[in-house]
């Protein structure tokens, strides 16, 4: 079966994310889409004349969305004009706007895979593309707090000096300044980090702000964040084409509440297989469904 993945968005994230899914050889066709037809191309290009440098072939179209048909996963990476906001949720006008555009173009090209949404504010334009597609909402989901779940065990691993990788545990919530980390979930080698910080004075506040705060601080020097969402971007949609049912914290529709909220998912073929909301504390229970009003609120503002 030829693993087949579109791309609508040319910009940084969305070429980075084309650039990782190439370089790991993790699809065989990448459909590149944006409304900057010239971008699109030039982009598709460059990623064509690394062909004899990489491992894998991975075959790069541009500007053809009827090349949708028959794709596996469609990932959304809309950008706005204005990167430098620091509320998410600022970006909403012009987004919403785009993916309404666009939907429409995907479910006539005959499009019927699973969509993975970057564009911010994420939880929300998820929620807006699963209503306008009218998708399963297993088979719509946004990369949610992947990303700030990344910046967490980089946070931690750098304070204890441990790999990133060695760290376990999530942040949930809205992907923007809602969002918290559910600390009873972060864990040392099985251990809590509170047991492993032991006696050390160790300003989790301050933490939990530098877990927040990493891309706007990425995005103040840069001007915009890429590397990290493609590459989470890359291991889903690797989990899809592989049918791993890995876990992953995304943004996933929470039938309770109504909304699509960043918590832990199983990921297969089909999208979101189930979520495995982990047992919070009380006041990680309270962080979470205040995180769901923001969301919710967001999206009654735009209707």
């Amino acid at each position: 079966m030829t693993r087949k993945v579109g791309i609508i968005g040319a910009g940084h994230v969305g070429a980075d994310v084309a650039f990782s899914l190439v370089t790991q050889g993790l699809c065989d066709v990448i459909v590149l889409l944006d409304k900057d037809e010239r971008k699109a191309a030039s982009q598709a290009l460059e990623l064509r004349d690394m062909a004899s440098l990489t491992a894998s072939r991975v075959k790069v179209i541009a500007n053809d969305y009827s090349e949708l048909q028959d794709a596996n996963v469609l990932v959304i990476a809309v950008g706005p004009k204005t990167l430098l906001r620091e509320d998410r949720l600022e970006e909403l006008a012009e987004t919403r706007a785009a993916v309404r555009d666009i939907i429409p173009r995907v479910i006539g090209s005959g499009f019927g895979g699973v969509i993975v949404n970057i564009t911010n504010p994420c939880d929300v334009i998820t929620q807006i593309i699963q209503q306008t597609s009218g998708f399963l909402h297993s088979q719509v989901f946004g990369t949610g707090t992947s990303l700030d779940t990344a910046r967490m065990k980089r946070v931690v691993g750098e304070f204890f000096d441990i790999d990133p990788k060695s760290v376990t545990g999530y942040v949930m919530g809205e992907h923007g300044e809602s969002q918290f980390v559910a600390w009873s979930t972060v864990t040392l080698g099985g251990r809590t980090v509170a047991e492993v910080a032991g006696n050390r004075d160790v300003d989790w506040a301050k933490m939990n702000d530098a877990v927040r705060g990493g891309g706007w601080e990425i995005l103040q020097g840069k001007g915009w964040t890429s590397f990290g969402i493609a590459t989470a971007t890359a291991r889903l949609v690797d989990a899809i084409l592989s049918d791993a049912h890995s876990v992953y914290p995304v943004s996933a529709w929470d039938e309770a509440l109504n909304v699509y909220i960043g918590q832990p998912a199983v990921i297969g073929k089909h999208g979101i297989v189930q979520t495995l909301q982990p047992e919070l504390t009380a006041y990680e229970g309270v962080a979470y469904h205040a995180s769901a009003r923001v969301i919710a609120a967001a999206l009654k503002s735009e209707k």
